[in-house]
């Protein structure tokens, strides 16, 4: 295996800059935690700079849809005194929903910012747009036929799963697109799609329970009881898709594969819509029970893939001496983590912090080995690789305190 930062070029075009890392023990000991930011230049700031405006700009966006539907809602409850007790029934549904993802995510948790732009693009700009555009296409229906509940069912089965897909998969797209570093496997895409997802389940959730309100606790259990996972499903999708075009070699693969995913998250919420409205006690023990276990076999399925794969690429580097194997142990295991975390924690604060650091910068590095090996290699591959290696180097010298 060729070092670290040797000039390796896994895709035609790269470039290697710089001088190559030296891998003898006293040359890593002496790289320095302050020149671990050395690498970036003017031009990655300013990239950096453009990702924040933007994450700013969907996250105010978003922002403001909630807002306006929440109002509409209001209006609809009465005030908002009436919000109270629906809100207060949506957010049951979303707290188990968030705290699966976090757990599916603890590998490497994606940013909460980006998290935060997901949750509410999902609540505000994809609930805004499903609202009005649902609406008047039940509405043209009825013109249409004249039949209140074939205007329902067009709603339902056509324009609802369309719609609300497109704009919850438009916005884990743009994730995708903007900040394509933090992207990084099939794992990332579940966990964007279930945050965008759980944003536009939860307003929806408080509009029905203002809708139904003389019913609200069977539409309670319908709803956030028994399919809590439902949108997270359909537009998991789209985001799976987007993750495994984030793993091949073509940069260009998100543009079939978000199609696909598409497809397969608007056929799933127009069945689920369309069996659901004709028989829902069968519809959930026969479709929506063996599609959530199956579900939940592929996340953790996928989850298991990202462990082996990050043990493989630190061993990588621990065949150059960078880590020993009982580092590569207790990286590659949920167990091991935890207990390296509570050993470093009860040497000090400053020890429990660097262990944190240093299990955040081994996982980043061996994602980015991954993505070059993949062919995904930006020019800056030695600098971000050189950065991360400082940081893992520094974090041990902290929390075995020797720095």
């Amino acid at each position: 295996m060729l070092r670290p930062g040797d000039g390796w070029a896994p895709r035609p075009g790269y470039t290697p800059k710089g001088q190559a890392l030296g891998l003898a023990t006293a040359q890593a000991e002496r790289i320095s935690y302050e020149s671990s930011v050395s690498w970036i230049q003017p031009g990655a700031i300013a990239q950096s700079r453009r990702s924040d405006y933007a994450r700013y700009g969907l996250t105010l966006l978003g922002g403001a849809g909630l807002l306006g539907v929440l109002w509409l809602i209001a209006s609809q409850a009465g005030g908002a005194l009436g919000l109270l007790l629906p809100t207060l029934l949506a957010l049951i549904p979303l707290a188990v929903v968030l705290g699966s993802v976090i757990w599916v995510d603890r590998w490497e948790p994606e940013p909460f910012g980006l998290l935060l732009t997901a949750f509410l693009w999902g609540a505000g700009v994809s609930t805004v747009v499903s609202i009005v555009v649902n609406t008047t296409a039940s509405a043209l229906a009825y013109g249409a036929t004249g039949d209140p509940f074939d205007a329902q069912s067009f709603s339902a089965v056509i324009s609802a799963p369309v719609i609300e897909e497109a704009t919850k998969g438009l916005g884990v797209l743009l994730i995708f697109l903007i900040w394509r570093r933090n992207f990084d496997g099939p794992v990332d895409g579940v966990v964007y799609a279930a945050v965008t997802a759980a944003g536009f389940a939860f307003a929806e959730n408080i509009l029905y329970f203002v809708r139904y309100q003389d019913t609200i606790l069977l539409t309670f259990v319908l709803r956030g009881v028994a399919s809590p996972f439902a949108h997270i499903m359909f537009t998991a999708s789209t985001g799976l898709a987007l993750g495994v075009s984030a793993t091949m070699r073509s940069r260009q693969a998100w543009v079939w594969m978000t199609p696909l995913g598409l497809a397969g998250a608007i056929g799933m919420h127009a069945f689920w819509n369309g069996v659901v409205s004709s028989n829902p006690l069968s519809t959930y023990f026969f479709v929506e029970v063996p599609l959530f276990f199956g579900f939940v076999g592929l996340v953790v399925g996928l989850r298991a893939a990202e462990r082996k794969t990050l043990r493989l690429r630190l061993l990588d580097y621990a065949g150059s001496g960078w880590f020993v194997p009982a580092e590569i142990d207790m990286l590659s295991t949920f167990s091991g983590r935890r207990l390296a975390r509570t050993w470093a924690n009860r040497l000090g604060p400053r020890q429990g912090q660097a262990m944190q650091d240093f299990q955040k910068a081994a996982s980043e590095l061996a994602n980015l080995r991954r993505r070059a090996m993949q062919g995904h290699a930006e020019a800056s591959f030695q600098q971000q690789e050189r950065a991360l290696l400082d940081r893992v180097v520094y974090a041990r010298q902290v929390y075995q305190g020797r720095a």
